[in-house]
């Protein structure tokens, strides 16, 4: 995975990673409040043989032994035979084995000393442990390794340094588990945001739906909230991000298709609530602003929603046109100022698929074609019915809306190949329910007064070019 990708993962799921990173800290923090308090003393003894000539080559000889002897005494400190009398003479809870996990003895490289480290949860208790252990280790080997010969031991123990009280403890350490806490709250955090990055089968962008096809992306449509207050946003709210962004698809829509005579477009989607319905009635309305004269088609006769989006008359429509009951002048309805006529499902029938394949739908068509310069159709989706496929043959070509965060990579492969297999002419794709803050880090309409317009770009671009060529 590139670095961009773990940016964007971490931009997205910053929320999560944040609250493990402080639920991680918080948590080392309180482990270490609830921790008991664990304090260390430490008592040395030095370990010497007794040299009767007292020659430097007895003394040679006495050093190196001491240090030889010096590992095998510290396996001796944790034994019963020096912490049984311990634990009898303080009277502390539980026998000799059970005070040797609180002791440990170790003796620095090359040397003949040994430390003997006590803990306690008390310091005073520390100490004193430490120091009586010393002794009873002292007195051991006295006694038991190296008996006295002729009233002298051969081995001789210094204490060189007796335990003290310590002032602190060494347990717990609040800086290193609240860091640690911090660290492992972080790569918690970031863990599962992506795993679920991971396991989310979702098109969250472009790349995604780029992975999927290679039809180019023609529009991003940009998500509102209120959108199901301001279904036609290009005409109740004009200057909008969203509206810009149906302006966008119009631009490209027409960069595709210049010079095209013939200009019948489906909208389509994998399955419902992508947005293709919006998308057909916004699209339409954008190209009738430029003055060209647009029709979109309720072709969803399963499922007609344009009778509630543009609060027209839904009674009588295509489905009547169809069979005969209704001329197709009598229910064309003009919507608005522009020149935009919607043509309404009208009731819904037994046969949807079987009615847009008759030629009395190619004959609507060829109608509208010859009277609009655009032809917008709305069709069901791909996945659920073939309706789509049936209406893409007579028309120009085919826009495939799919939903950000919405729409599973498997239902755009499977629609995708469900068009290839039918030969569907795919135009490109539109996203949907796209989030207006892009990933560069600005907003659509970030300047406070709305973005401009492609139609006013468009325009500065060819007052410019006037005065150049005025100039000239």
């Amino acid at each position: 995975m590139e670095l961009r990708k773990y940016l964007l993962i971490l931009r997205k799921y910053w929320v999560l990673v944040v609250v493990a990173t402080v639920v991680g800290l918080a948590a080392g923090l309180g482990l270490s409040f609830l921790m008991t308090p664990e304090y260390q003393a430490k008592t040395q003894l030095y370990v010497s043989v007794r040299s009767e000539s007292g020659s430097t080559g007895d003394l040679v000889q006495g050093a190196t032994f001491s240090r030889q002897i010096v590992n095998s005494y510290v396996t001796v400190v944790n034994s019963s035979a020096v912490l049984d009398p311990v634990a009898e003479e303080l009277q502390l809870d539980g026998t000799g084995t059970e005070l040797s996990d609180h002791i440990t003895a170790s003796s620095p490289a090359e040397s003949a000393l040994i430390d003997i480290t006590a803990s306690s949860s008390s310091p005073e208790e520390a100490a004193t442990i430490a120091n009586h252990v010393g002794e009873s280790f002292k007195t051991v080997v006295k006694t038991q390794l190296e008996p006295e010969t002729d009233g002298s031991s051969p081995i001789s123990l210094t204490t060189t340094e007796r335990a003290s009280v310590p002032n602190s403890p060494v347990s717990p350490n609040y800086l290193v588990n609240i860091v640690l806490g911090l660290l492992v709250g972080l790569v918690v955090g970031f863990g599962v945001a992506i795993l679920r990055t991971v396991l989310d089968r979702r098109l969250h962008s472009a790349d995604d739906i780029a992975q999927i096809t290679d039809r180019p992306l023609l529009g991003e449509i940009i998500d509102d909230p209120e959108a199901d207050k301001n279904r036609i946003i290009v005409s109740t709210k004009p200057r909008s991000p969203r509206a810009e962004s149906f302006r966008a698809l119009r631009t490209n829509l027409q960069f595709l298709n210049v010079g095209a005579k013939k200009r019948v477009f489906v909208v389509s989607s994998s399955r419902p609530s992508e947005g293709k319905s919006t998308t057909s009635l916004n699209l339409a309305a954008t190209l009738a602003q430029t003055g060209a004269s647009v029709i979109v088609v309720e072709g969803d006769l399963r499922m007609p929603t344009f009778a509630k989006y543009l609060d027209i008359e839904g009674g009588a429509g295509l489905t009547d046109v169809l069979i005969g009951r209704a001329e197709l002048v009598d229910v064309i309805q003009r919507w608005g100022r522009d020149p935009y006529y919607v043509l309404p499902a009208g009731r819904i029938p037994p046969n949807p698929s079987e009615l847009l394949g008759t030629t009395e739908m190619e004959e609507v068509l060829e109608t509208l074609r010859d009277q609009f310069d655009y032809v917008i159709i709305d069709a069901p989706p791909v996945l659920a019915v073939t309706d789509a496929v049936v209406l893409e043959k007579l028309a120009t070509g085919l826009l495939m809306v799919v939903a950000t965060g919405f729409t599973t990579r498997q239902e755009l492969e499977d629609s995708m190949q469900v068009l290839e297999t039918a030969g569907t002419n795919v135009l490109g794709v539109v996203a949907t329910m796209v989030a207006s803050k892009k990933p560069g880090g600005y907003s659509y309409g970030q300047y406070g007064y709305g973005a401009r317009t492609v139609d006013e770009i468009v325009g500065e671009q060819k007052t410019k070019a006037a005065k150049v060529n005025h100039a000239e």
